[in-house]
């Protein structure tokens, strides 16, 4: 994660000119400055990073398949990353929820050929107005080429450069369309945001996210992942299943503590003041996202 991705007024700033479709100057120069870097996986998979979701990068005799695209105004670094892997044009782009950080590119990639796939309710959110009050954000509808063409509810199954690709709905989580993508033959996860690896993450619970759905798609990958399973998370390092028990264990602590405030009748200020994750915060308070406010999400989303 960069510095400037850690720190919240500048990451606000650059989701607002890509959801309000205007760039500012700042913003101009940051995505100059983008650098896409590579990240070996497996035999013909890659982690690309740069600002935003971590892509993930199917190549081989089928062709190019990614699974997020970050922000539209580094599409064509993007394009020219996959080029140094002879991967050349995407012919599939899977997004893991529709948030800007991750599906930003889609028009971009779609205008190159390529059928973007989603769960049904990334096609929907996309098509509509929608608002993240914690960073006054507003998105207006996409732009039909942006949307997802094929679409599925619970599970839909790609086979492409001779794997099996399973796409499986984690409702609930980081938002109410969530995918955990799961490469079986090469035995790689890519968790999209419901895994922020190393550090708490943003539930989008106006977007009908939720504690106890993180928790449910941890336990999901989990089920999926074995000592070997290579893991790409929505943000942060590569990981292992041992990064997923520890993070699945943060968010299961998190809950009991949160919860139990909140069981008590306390106000979400009482709450925040309480500091009920203050044996956590050394370890996963260090992203965008300072303890207290996401204390605040994780209380404003438990029902």
């Amino acid at each position: 994660m960069t510095r400037c991705e850690k720190t919240l007024w500048c990451r606000t700033l650059l989701l607002l000119g890509f959801l309000a479709g205007t760039a500012t100057a700042v913003a101009g120069e940051h995505w100059d400055s983008v650098k896409i870097e590579t990240v070996p996986v497996a035999t013909g998979i890659y982690m690309l990073t740069g600002e935003g979701g971590n892509i993930g990068v199917s190549i081989g005799r089928d062709g190019t398949l990614i699974i997020d695209d970050q922000y539209a105004p580094l599409a064509a670094k993007i394009g020219d990353a996959l080029e140094t892997l002879d991967g050349g044009s995407p012919r599939f782009v899977i997004n893991t929820h529709w948030h800007g950080d991750h599906a930003g590119g889609n028009e971009a990639f779609a205008g190159s050929g390529a059928i973007i796939v989603a769960h049904q309710r990334v096609r929907q959110a996309l098509q509509e107005e929608r608002s993240i009050p914690l960073f006054d954000m507003h998105k207006p509808p996409s732009p039909r080429a942006a949307l997802p063409v094929v679409t599925f509810d619970e599970h839909l199954t790609l086979h492409w450069n001779d794997q099996d690709i399973d796409l499986r709905h984690a409702p609930a989580a980081h938002t109410d369309g969530d995918a955990i993508v799961h490469f079986r033959t090469a035995d790689v996860l890519h968790m999209g945001d419901t895994f922020f690896n190393g550090f708490y993450p943003f539930i989008d619970v106006d977007s009908g996210g939720s504690i106890r759905g993180m928790i449910a798609a941890a336990e999901q990958g989990l089920a999926l992942a074995g000592a070997d399973t290579k893991i790409i998370p929505g943000h942060g390092p590569l990981a292992n299943r041992a990064d997923l028990v520890a993070y699945r264990d943060m968010l299961v602590a998190a809950e009991a503590a949160i919860g139990a405030l909140r069981a008590a009748g306390k106000t979400p200020d009482e709450i925040v003041a309480a500091r009920p994750t203050a044996e956590l915060d050394a370890e996963w308070g260090d992203g965008f996202l300072a303890p207290d406010v996401w204390v605040r999400i994780v209380a404003g989303g438990m029902r």
